[in-house]
């Protein structure tokens, strides 16, 4: 609605993950490196961690973007409490192998002749696993033991793990000590601070052909920075709204009172015991009192935002890595020719 009214082309704050707008905080830029890294290893485990909506799955997406096709065929898949076989089914499915109805040492059979078909043809499988921190010891005991398909000296699986801060948690444990000797690297992806909050604003809105209408004042890039603590997808929700309100009132330029009204009419949205404010005081250090609440209120809006979010994140995730997999497999129909590796 409010995209031809400020001359923008597109919808700068979408919450859905999209690598055309990354944007490379410090961060970003590490994690980022930490994938590249993993793929010029080609071979052990990768480990990202980072809250809800901090971007993982953008980098991950933008990631994929840049692999080369001819020497590496990628997979992502979303755990959801998977078990062992039920990671097999999904990491088969994922590459585009039957799964259903098929027992495990036919899933095992069948995914290691496919991982040396890649090999043969020069090729190698990057399997990315989202939401690990839901997987139960023993898939990532089955994550593993995958780990060990090896073609002479040449490993012919390599997985990448990205998870909440819950995972950095499981890692620590007596039951992933083989696990560790395996990881390449880890990295945890925190918050923006306040100039790259801004920077990350303005970098969204620039890629949809802004051109300073409308105008943040300095205090409304702060107060958008302390409400949102930091997380991409807070400040796209924040911003979003800012922009909507914008419109409807006719507003080319933004202050702090413009986001506070927002803030407000989020709270009295969810309710009056889970308001944003409550969220600003409990990830940084207030900027303007918008209203007096406890700490049990803090809390009960930490775990109802967490909550949201996390079911955001998983569908969001879940939709790509199917939309992935059947443009994969459209791709393979097309270009598949009798005797080549693609229609075998």
């Amino acid at each position: 609605m409010y995209e031809s009214f400020y001359g923008l082309t597109g919808k700068p704050f979408q919450l859905n993950p999209d690598p055309a707008f990354y944007f490379g905080s410090r961060g970003h830029k590490r994690a980022f490196a930490y994938l590249q890294y993993g793929v010029y290893q080609s071979e052990g485990f990768i480990i990202i961690t980072g809250e809800i909506g901090a971007g993982k799955t953008t980098i991950v997406r933008s990631l994929f973007e840049q692999l080369d096709r001819d020497q590496l065929v990628g997979a992502q898949i979303v755990s959801t409490q998977l078990d062992a076989d039920d990671m097999l089914r999904s990491v088969s499915a994922a590459f585009g192998l039957p799964a259903k109805s098929v027992d495990k040492a036919t899933l095992l059979a069948s995914l290691e002749a496919f991982l040396c078909q890649l090999a043969v043809h020069r090729k190698r499988a990057l399997l990315v696993v989202d939401e690990a921190q839901n997987l139960t010891p023993r898939a990532i005991e089955e994550l593993r033991m995958l780990s060990n398909f090896q073609l002479g000296d040449r490993a012919l699986l390599q997985s990448f793990l990205i998870g909440q801060p819950e995972l950095r948690t499981m890692m620590q444990g007596p039951h992933m000590q083989q696990l560790r000797q395996r990881v390449t690297a880890s990295y945890h992806l925190g918050p923006m601070d306040k100039a790259e909050t801004q920077a990350y604003v303005e970098h969204r809105l620039v890629h949809v052909g802004w051109k300073g209408d409308p105008r943040f004042g300095a205090s409304a890039f702060e107060l958008i920075h302390s409400l949102s603590g930091g997380i991409p997808r807070r400040i796209n929700t924040l911003c979003n709204r800012l922009l909507l309100a914008g419109f409807l009132g006719e507003k080319h330029a933004f202050e702090a009172n413009d986001v506070e009204a927002i803030a407000h009419e989020i709270r009295e949205e969810l309710g009056p015991e889970t308001g944003i404010a409550e969220l600003k005081s409990a990830l940084r250090e207030p900027v303007m009192n918008l209203s007096h609440t406890s700490s049990n209120g803090s809390e009960a809006w930490l775990s109802h935002v967490r909550e949201i979010e996390d079911r955001i994140e998983r569908l969001e995730k879940t939709v790509g890595s199917a939309v992935d997999l059947l443009h994969r497999l459209l791709h393979r129909d097309r270009v598949g020719k009798p005797g080549t590796p693609a229609s075998r």
